[in-house]
């Protein structure tokens, strides 16, 4: 997944849940280049999460989605 590919997913993501792109400034919560090359060296067996807030909402991407976090999964 691209860095662009990445990002859209992002906002697409918060748009989704009602996040207006003017309530939030992604460049200041998260660093998009390193977070993808995070998410592309990781292992596909592993596992890999990374989870992180954006206003409101807590996101968590994986190599294969991006999706905001329900109560219960936040707790695990």
């Amino acid at each position: 997944m691209s860095d662009q590919d990445l990002l859209f997913e992002i906002v697409d993501t918060l748009e989704t849940v009602g996040l207006n792109r003017d309530e939030y400034q992604l460049h200041r919560v998260i660093d998009i280049e390193a977070l993808e090359q995070l998410v592309n060296s990781a292992d596909s067996h592993a596992g890999l999460e990374i989870r992180f807030s954006v206003g409101e909402f807590r996101l968590c991407v994986t190599q294969s989605d991006v999706r905001v976090l329900t109560s219960e999964e936040e707790d695990s």
